[in-house]
């Protein structure tokens, strides 16, 4: 059953909205159109998007403005709470939704405001809170996923006749690979002057550790991969593993990209789960850069690179996406923020990237990830179980409006030492967890 969008203007901004949330998010049929005419033939459903509405059999979505507009210019949309919802560009009484579901939706996805100048961390980043979602305390709400869902109800209170499939909860278990092993691969030069900072810190347990891992007597710390290995054998779903190949810096400390060890545990996990990039910290600065480290890794896999996500979750609006596309790949896991866990986007189902510098969409897939670990240990320091509390609300949240769940845990964060088991065992409750709600054989990343 076709759905008709009606609006007076008919612009890529508009096209963009319907694809999301009719689309992909309703997984409907859908057609837009300029000509009135058309609107007040069609028999099916249909929406209008105006100011007015001009069809007393359409859906009306009353029309604030925003997507017929070019580029950005500074402004935060009015928010107005409704049933424990933010509902961005209100127009109260006006229209059957109220509010102008469309244009809050793009305000959202499109990242708008990381566009407009902004105080940036000590990384240079946009982070948490000096975001919109989280001053107007709507960051853990996948409000997008609950905008679509409320454009179904509305249109199948208008339309009895109208169905869309129910969506469905799926999880995305990911892992960052900063340093892929402590001690192993690390070269004569690199092995010395690690001895000689722990001499310097007076810690003999790690000198022993890593002459008996270098002798092959026990195992790398940090090398914690048969036990995510053992938890997607168990649940039957796939990883994905981020690899840094960049070269060695202040902020881009993985062991060479030459190393056997490091060559070793990509083919590995290339067995079992899909390998992407994680682009160094230097690839945001320095030209060239991005393109030389995929390249790296796909000579490794004999395979071209298609999935990535940013070290330190690094995003600048759109030249990193711009970027990506340059070396084509296809999807980013990047959206997120390191001091927060929830949805930087305001959506939890991955979608595509909308350009406003050139007004257009892009075929980038963004994944909108929801929580990391380093979030709970390194910003919030909780408890583990405190983070279990929280990471278990934004699951259900994410469950209530079938998204898909991306959790993002390193190798080094698993690591078996004194201190560490209560983490552990977190990470291990939040994957069975999710994995209990993930529906068999459904793949949320359908391109791979």
């Amino acid at each position: 059953m076709m759905i008709l969008v009606y609006s007076p203007k008919v612009t890529s901004r508009i096209e963009y909205v319907c694809d999301l949330l009719l689309g992909n998010l309703l997984m409907s049929q859908w057609q837009l159109t300029d000509k009135i005419d058309s609107l007040r033939l069609h028999d099916g459903p249909k929406i209008c998007y105006d100011k007015e509405n001009r069809d007393a059999q359409a859906l009306h979505v009353p029309a604030q403005g925003f997507l017929a507009e070019r580029g950005v210019r500074s402004f935060q949309p009015p928010v107005r709470w409704h049933d424990d919802l933010p509902h961005l560009f209100p127009q109260p009484e006006q229209g059957d939704t109220g509010f102008d579901l469309f244009a809050g939706t793009f305000y959202l996805v499109s990242r708008y405001e990381e566009y407009l100048p902004h105080e940036k961390d000590a990384f240079g980043r946009f982070e948490a809170d000096v975001s919109f979602a989280y001053l107007n305390n709507f960051l853990q709400i996948p409000v997008v996923n609950h905008y679509a869902l409320i454009l179904k109800k509305e249109l199948q209170r208008k339309y009895p006749s109208y169905t869309s499939p129910k969506p469905v909860f799926s999880f995305l278990p990911t892992y960052d690979i900063d340093v892929a092993f402590a001690y192993k691969g690390r070269g004569l030069l690199r092995s010395a002057l690690g001895i000689l900072r722990s001499l310097w810190e007076r810690n003999l347990k790690a000198i022993a550790d890593r002459f008996m891992v270098l002798a092959n007597k026990q195992h790398d710390p940090f090398d914690t991969y048969d036990h995510q290995l053992s938890l997607s054998k168990e649940s039957g779903i796939r990883a994905f593993y981020f690899f840094l190949c960049g070269n060695y810096g202040h902020y881009d400390k993985n062991i060479a990209f030459y190393a056997r060890s490091f060559f070793s545990v990509v083919k590995k996990l290339s067995d079992y789960a899909y390998i992407g990039l994680h682009p160094s910290f230097a690839s945001n600065e320095e030209a060239g850069l991005l393109s030389t480290e995929a390249e790296r890794l796909s000579n490794i896999l004999n395979e071209d690179i298609k999935y990535s996500r940013q070290h330190y979750l690094k995003l600048a609006f759109p030249q990193t996406y711009q970027n990506l596309l340059k070396v084509n790949i296809s999807h980013d896991f990047s959206m997120g923020y390191a001091s927060q866990p929830g949805f930087r986007a305001g959506i939890c189902t991955p979608f595509f990237f909308y350009d406003l510098e050139s007004e257009s969409t892009t075929p980038l897939t963004v994944m909108p990830l929801a929580v990391m670990d380093g979030t709970f240990l390194q910003y919030l320091k909780s408890s583990p179980g405190d983070s279990f509390n929280t990471i278990s609300k934004i699951v259900d949240e994410i469950e209530r409006v079938g998204g898909t769940f991306v959790s993002l845990w390193h190798n080094d964060t698993l690591r078996k030492c004194v201190g560490n088991e209560a983490w552990i065992r977190l990470y291990e409750n939040v994957y069975r967890l999710a994995a209990s709600k993930h529906k068999k054989d459904y793949d949320p990343v359908p391109n791979t």
